[in-house]
């Protein structure tokens, strides 16, 4: 599927993201951006472990 540059841009949207299409009725699709659960928790404990409490804990995984 081609997506004109200027209705990608308008959207919000660049080339290359991931998107997920749903039908919403006959000749219409709406695409929206894939919900990114990573990027959305990544760094949310960022100070809630030392650095040592997390050797301890990666130790235990052996």
């Amino acid at each position: 599927m081609t997506i004109p540059v200027a209705e990608l841009r308008a959207a919000g949207l660049e080339a290359g993201e991931r998107l997920v299409a749903r039908a919403d009725g006959p000749g219409r699709v709406i695409l929206e951006r894939e919900h990114d659960v990573l990027s959305e928790f990544a760094g949310a404990l960022t100070g809630a472990y030392s650095d040592a409490g997390l050797d301890t804990l990666r130790d235990e995984w052996d």
